[in-house]
C-alpha cells in the first residue's frame, strides 16, 4: 500500500528540527530511514531546493524554502506528484504560521512541535487519495516536476566520509546547472549588518590612508621601520576581507572570519605605538562586531517557484 509514513521540519542552515509528526513504527527500515533524516539534514544547506533519496522499498523527499526544508517519508511506490505536493503545502501553512524571525532565533529541537497536529491531518489526506480535493492543480505540479524534477540522491553519495561535497556541481535535471555551496545566497541583510559592513570599511580606509604616510614617513627619514607599513596594509587587507566574508558565501566561512579578526587584532597590537587606546579600542571593537554579523548571517535556503 503506498502511503506517507511520516514528516518533519528543519532549519536549513544547521539542521535544527523544528517540527516532526509523531510515529509509532519502530521497524529496521524505518529506523534506517530515520538515520538518513538526520544525515540529510546536516546537509541541506549544500543541496538543491528539491531533492529525492531512494532507500529501498522507501522514498524521501524534501523540499527547501526561506531557510526552512520540508522532508517526508513515504513508500516507493507513492506518486511523486502528490509527495510535493504534500510538501508543498506543509511549507504554506507553517509560513503562515510563523515569520522568519521565530525560525531564525528557535534555540530548542521541536519548538513548533504543535505544528504536528497539521502535519498528521494533512498526511491522513494524501493516504486517502478519495478525499483529497480538487483544490490542488495536479496538473501543475506535474509539469513542474517534468521542467525540473528532483535532483535524484544515491545512498552512497549519503554515506560518503565528505558528506555532499562530492556531489557533482553539474547537472540538476531540468535546471541544468546547480550552484555550489560558494555562491549560495546568504539572509537578508539587517541593520547591525549594514552598519558593521560600513565599519569595517572606515577601518580598512583608516589603515590604508595611515599606511601611505608611513610610506611617505619612510621615504623621508631612512631610521622609519618598514614593518609599520606592512601592518597598516595587513589590517587594510583583513578589514576589506571581513567585508567579503559578510556579502558573499565561502566554505570555512566562520573559521575565516575568526583568523581574520584575529589578524586584525595582532596588527593593532603591533600599532600599539602609533595609535592611542581610543583607536586600539575602536578599530578592534569593530573587528569583533564584523565577525558577529558574519557569523549570524547565515545561508539562506532557496525559495521553489511550485506552481500548486
Amino acid at each position: 500500500m503506498s502511503m506517507i509514513l511520516s514528516a518533519s521540519v528543519v532549519r536549513v542552515r544547521d539542521g535544527l528540527p523544528l517540527s516532526a509528526s509523531t510515529d509509532y513504527d519502530q521497524s529496521t527500515g524505518m529506523q534506517e530511514c530515520r538515520k538518513y533524516f538526520k544525515m540529510l539534514s546536516k546537509k541541506l544547506s549544500q543541496l538543491p531546493d528539491r531533492c529525492t533519496l531512494k532507500t529501498g522499498q522507501y522514498n524521501i523527499n524534501f523540499i527547501s524554502s526561506l531557510g526552512v526544508s520540508y522532508m517526508m517519508l513515504c513508500t516507493e511506490n507513492y506518486p511523486s506528484v502528490l509527495a510535493f505536493c504534500f510538501l508543498d503545502e506543509l511549507q504554506k501553512e507553517f509560513i503562515t504560521t510563523y515569520n522568519m524571525m521565530k525560525t531564525n532565533t528557535a534555540i530548542r529541537p521541536y519548538c513548533f512541535i504543535e505544528f504536528d497536529n497539521f502535519i498528521q491531518r494533512t498526511k491522513q489526506r494524501y493516504n486517502n487519495t478519495r478525499s483529497l480535493s480538487t483544490k490542488m492543480n495536479l496538473a501543475d505540479m506535474q509539469t513542474e516536476i517534468k521542467l525540473r524534477p528532483p535532483y535524484q540522491i544515491s545512498v552512497s553519495e549519503l554515506g560518503s566520509t565528505n558528506g555532499f561535497s562530492h556531489i557533482p556541481v553539474g547537472e540538476y535535471k531540468g535546471t541544468g546547472k546547480i550552484s555550489a555551496a560558494p555562491h549560495q545566497r546568504l539572509e537578508p541583510v539587517t541593520l547591525p549588518g549594514i552598519v558593521s559592513f560600513v565599519l569595517s570599511l572606515l577601518c580598512g580606509a583608516l589603515n590604508l590612508i595611515r599606511g601611505f604616510h608611513a610610506i611617505e614617513s619612510l621615504l623621508q627619514n631612512e631610521g622609519e621601520d618598514f614593518s609599520y607599513v606592512i601592518a597598516f596594509f595587513l589590517g587594510t587587507a583583513a578589514c576589506l576581507y571581513q567585508c567579503y566574508l559578510f556579502v558573499y558565501y565561502t566554505g570555512w566561512r566562520n573559521a575565516k572570519s575568526f583568523l581574520t579578526f584575529g589578524l586584525i587584532c595582532l596588527c593593532n597590537m603591533y600599532l600599539y605605538e602609533l595609535r592611542n587606546l581610543w583607536q586600539l579600542f575602536f578599530h578592534v571593537t569593530v573587528g569583533a562586531f564584523s565577525t558577529l554579523q558574519i557569523r549570524l548571517r547565515q545561508p539562506q535556503g532557496k525559495s521553489p517557484d511550485y506552481n500548486v
